[in-house]
């Protein structure tokens, strides 16, 4: 089936349709008086506005929004139980966040209500915060697990991803991140648990399909280098491809780390080093940035997004949503803080955004711009011109999302 999407005030794209880096990154097409042919869901054309196409079987109005490529954000911790506002109300009052963990609060907080939680309730909720961000204009997702630490759990929250991927006509990619934190039943015996996550958790997780990915948080206080390493070499024997949370609160060297791994991408790198940053080029791992992190946990110390994009490195953006340090579901949020906080352009948000986190993801053949032979992934706004993602911030100008072709958000 043959469908036009008609009346576009702008069609904004990528320029090109793998991956934005160097000079593309700063540049994006944007077409006016055209509409887009599609084909079974899938991208055939964008065609004059006044250009005969038969067969046409169906015709969309779009209303004179502004259509984009759907946001891809390939970091998320969508699977929890339980929420921690009254946290955020302690960190607000000048309490720090390692403070409140070691109170008992913290990664190790929501570990105790996921593991209370039974499957069905995690899914239900997981499937709310799924409707909330899709809400927001994104259409293809990471998920991690991470909130379980032990084997149980962990592949309880992975049956939830994947029970996701299923029922949902979104891409979504299932992470496995055991080595989020070390819980506290073995926090005097740290290598029992490394024992543990290397012997049975990533085979069990292996064994039942239902993670591509093995992230690890590699930080001073939780896993080392040499700590990482293994866990994640481990991973790599096993066949997982990998993700690493890199340098977010210390300079330890995990964007080295990855490099020298070769992991799809090192994520947050608040503290990576000009060394971090060069090898991370080199290798080509991506660089996911996570600015509603740093905001939400009132840091001023945000990514080096400048001197990343200036060593030509892959630059993604992710809202990393979760319970404790980015409780945010919106992508056009962190499109703004990306821009007024790290110095991006609106034009490299948006790349970062849709293109770089679809190649982050091994998507980018799919997803993530509006291309000939890419899925039908859109987003509709009611905004004037593209700019209004970050001009008119804190507005959800986001009036429709269209996932392969068919609408699976529309405001009403």
């Amino acid at each position: 089936m043959r469908t036009r999407i008609t009346n576009i005030r702008e069609i904004v794209t990528p320029v090109c349709p793998d991956v934005a880096v160097g000079t593309d990154m700063d540049k994006l097409t944007v077409y006016t008086d055209s509409d887009i042919i599609l084909s079974n869901g899938i991208i055939e054309s964008i065609v004059p506005r006044n250009r005969h196409e038969p067969p046409i079987n169906r015709v969309l109005d779009a209303e004179n929004a502004v259509v984009i490529p759907a946001f891809v954000d390939p970091h998320t911790h969508m699977v929890f139980g339980g929420t921690r506002e009254d946290e955020f109300n302690l960190r607000i009052q000048g309490e720090k966040y390692m403070e409140i963990a070691a109170m008992g609060g913290g990664i190790n907080s929501t570990v105790r209500a996921t593991r209370n939680e039974n499957e069905d309730t995690l899914f239900e909720h997981a499937l709310q915060n799924l409707h909330d961000m899709i809400a927001y204009g994104t259409a293809t997702f990471e998920i991690k697990s991470g909130y379980g630490l032990d084997t149980e759990t962990e592949l309880k929250q992975l049956r939830v991803i994947k029970r996701l991927q299923k029922s949902q006509s979104v891409d979504i990619k299932a992470t496995f991140l055991g080595a989020h934190e070390i819980p506290p039943e073995f926090r005097d015996r740290k290598e029992d648990y490394i024992k543990l996550l290397c012997e049975k958790m990533l085979p069990a997780v292996k064994e039942q399909g239902i993670a591509e990915y093995c992230d690890i948080f590699c930080e001073t206080g939780v896993f080392d280098i040499e700590e990482s390493r293994r866990i994640l070499n481990r991973a790599k024997e096993l066949g997982f491809k990998l993700r690493v949370h890199a340098d977010e609160l210390t300079p330890l060297g995990g964007g080295e780390l990855a490099a020298e791994l070769g992991a799809a991408s090192a994520d947050h790198l608040v503290h990576v080093t000009r060394a971090g940053i060069d090898k991370m080029v080199q290798a080509g791992v991506v660089f996911d940035m996570l600015p509603g992190t740093t905001f939400f946990l009132m840091s001023d110390h945000f990514a080096p997004a400048g001197d990343i994009l200036a060593a030509n490195g892959i630059l993604a953006l992710s809202t990393d949503f979760n319970p404790g340090s980015s409780y945010t579901h919106s992508m056009p949020m962190v499109i703004t803080l990306a821009c007024l906080k790290m110095g991006l352009t609106i034009e490299q948000s948006i790349n970062a955004a849709t293109i770089n986190g679809a190649y982050s993801l091994g998507l980018q053949d799919k997803t993530g711009s509006i291309h000939k032979g890419k899925q039908a992934d859109l987003t509709f706004l009611d905004a004037p011109s593209y700019k209004f993602l970050v001009y008119n911030f804190g507005v959800n100008r986001v009036s429709a999302v269209m996932k392969k072709g068919e609408f699976i958000f529309q405001k009403s």
